[in-house]
């Protein structure tokens, strides 16, 4: 559908008015109260400049106020740049200055962070901080270069810069008035395993199809192909009430979180945010039974481990949570393996649904798991339209065992801003079609499933072998004395590189390099078995389950990661 994404969410908003949109903790927002104060946020973002194509970057934690925010800045016609709420000032200012942000929607605990990254980012001239402290900054504080020498109320500037209170902005504003839209622009910075961020461009056009996957998609509805199909479909599943509840726990700020919240809103359903700012899987199991949660959201074991352990320990206490209204827990871009998936089904009647995709586009493959079904780590069912390819674009032959690289049918517009060599790197033309490559790897078995191999910046290149990491790191993994567990290679005088691990045991657990050795020499080649391994209390990932590699290899290599 060529429409921008904000005339849809009002589309569903003038038929859901009275129904709740979004809850969050003790909050909760209608579709008629989420649409007028999207508005007014609107209308004070217009009164300072921005306008289509304008960028608004957004570092809030998961929450109503990120929902308002992207649907404001849409309304806009502008563009919303999502912001890692976890770095630092300087790499806060390299995002706002790639993307030349104008304005920042910024959460109250992250001002210092913000106000260190303004001060080198002259494109930025307006933030808007959400939260219960002070909307100022402090005395003492530098933003923009000036040192603020007295209390500087809301509203005033500082260094140039205008400093509001969110609240204040949204009490103080009339609703923007709707105006005609057209087919406008999406960013999303992904910024993958090692690297800087980069930011993947894309029009409303490709965003609608691949939210709507993780809406109409899931409840087996068809994607309606104009405003008023939406809006027919909007007013036929209101009659049942909500389409769907759904929990989302990763982060907004990265693709999964914010695809699943869009394709619930988008379809009729309602979005419930866990209150923590970080991840808590007790807190998400009560949610699912005092919300009637019927779909959950995560990112592979970085979050289906605690919660297995979680619901486990509950039922151990005989205090089991109330799962009955689970319906599906979906993942997306990070190994989930097969024993998790079988500990969470016995709690439940719901369906594992794993999805090989990325930022920059898909999906890949999927694969289902029911309580019962017989699952494999990392086996997928190649999705319509999606390949196996070779270097030069050609099929590889099911049963061959030669690994290629996943490939899907890619938009045309679809592109990294401002990285042409990236951009031609990752979306190749094969046969007179686009396709879009991100360097997944995969074999394709003589049934026609695929076994997924991880990304190709992963190979470890060991006395002429390659060694996919994720590999091992799933055997390592499956051992019952290891919770988790990141694979590097490591410079080496003879065979260029060697297999290394870093290794978080089980609390309380006992397990020696030597078994875990011994381990993946039973299941995998001897020269897949790691040569080195380093025991540490747990693993650095990111907040979307995402491993910190650079991490990885310091702490492999006796360095300080720090």
């Amino acid at each position: 559908m060529r429409e921008n994404f904000a005339s849809l969410l009002e589309t569903v908003a003038d038929v859901r008015a009275e129904r709740v949109a979004v809850t969050h903790g003790e909050r909760s927002r209608t579709w008629r109260q989420l649409d007028e104060r999207a508005s007014r946020l609107a209308a004070f973002l217009d009164s300072t400049g921005i306008g289509a194509e304008d960028r608004v970057a957004i570092a809030l934690y998961n929450g109503i106020e990120y929902v308002e925010s992207v649907f404001a800045v849409l309304k806009l016609r502008a563009i919303p740049v999502n912001v890692n709420y976890r770095y630092q000032g300087e790499e806060m200012a390299h995002l706002f200055g790639d993307a030349t942000v104008t304005a920042v929607i910024f959460d109250a605990s992250l001002r210092s962070r913000v106000a260190r990254a303004q001060a080198s980012a002259p494109s930025v001239r307006t933030l808007v901080q959400v939260g219960d402290q002070a909307v100022r900054p402090m005395v003492g504080d530098t933003v923009a270069g000036d040192t603020v020498a007295g209390d500087t109320v809301a509203g005033n500037t500082v260094g140039g810069y205008t400093s509001v209170g969110y609240e204040a902005v949204i009490d103080a504003a009339a609703p923007l008035p709707r105006a005609a839209r057209g087919v406008d622009h999406w960013l999303m910075y992904t910024g993958g395993t090692t690297g800087r961020p980069k930011g993947v461009l894309v029009s409303h056009s490709w965003l609608y199809p691949v939210v709507s996957a993780n809406g109409f998609g899931l409840i087996g509805e068809p994607t309606p192909g104009s405003l008023d199909e939406l809006r027919s479909a909007t007013q036929r599943l209101t009659r049942d009430g909500d389409a769907i509840v759904c929990l989302p726990a990763p982060p907004l700020m990265h693709a999964t979180g914010m695809y699943t919240t869009l394709g619930a809103l988008v379809a009729s359903g309602r979005v419930v945010f866990l209150t923590g700012h970080s991840y808590d899987p007790d807190e998400l199991a009560a949610a699912v039974g005092q919300q009637r949660v019927d779909t959950v959201s995560i990112v592979g074991d970085v979050f289906a481990l605690p919660l297995a352990d979680a619901l486990d320990c509950a039922v151990e206490e005989g205090r089991p949570y109330d799962l009955s209204s689970l319906r599906r827990i979906l993942s997306v871009g990070v190994t989930w393996s097969a024993d998790i998936k079988r500990r969470l089904l016995a709690h439940g009647d719901f369906v594992c649904r794993d999805l090989v995709a990325a930022s920059e586009g898909g999906p890949f493959a999927i694969s289902q798991t029911r309580r019962g079904d017989a699952a494999i780590t990392s086996r997928f069912t190649l999705l319509p339209g999606a390949r196996v390819i070779d270097d030069a674009g050609l099929d590889v032959v099911p049963g061959s065992g030669q690994v290629g690289m996943l490939a899907a049918p890619a938009d045309d517009e679809i592109r990294y801003l401002g990285d042409d060599a990236k951009t031609a790197q990752t979306f190749r033309t094969f046969g007179g079609r686009r396709w879009v490559v991100t360097g997944d790897l995969a074999s394709l078995e003589a049934d026609g499933s695929i076994t997924f191999r991880g990304r190709g910046s992963r190979v470890i290149n060991t006395g002429g072998e390659k060694v996919f990491a994720e590999e091992v790191e799933q055997v390592l993994i499956e051992h019952p004395g290891v919770r988790d567990a990141l694979v590097v290679g490591l410079p080496d005088p003879r065979f260029g590189h060697r297999v290394s691990a870093v290794v978080a045991p089980v609390s309380g657990g006992e397990v020696s390099a030597d078994l875990l050795v011994a381990h993946v020499a039973d299941r995998l080649a001897g020269y897949k078995k790691p040569r080195t391994i380093v025991f540490v209390p747990g693993i650095r990932r990111s907040p979307s389950g995402k491993a910190d590699l650079r991490w990885a290899q310091a702490v492999a290599g006796g360095e300080d990661p720090s």
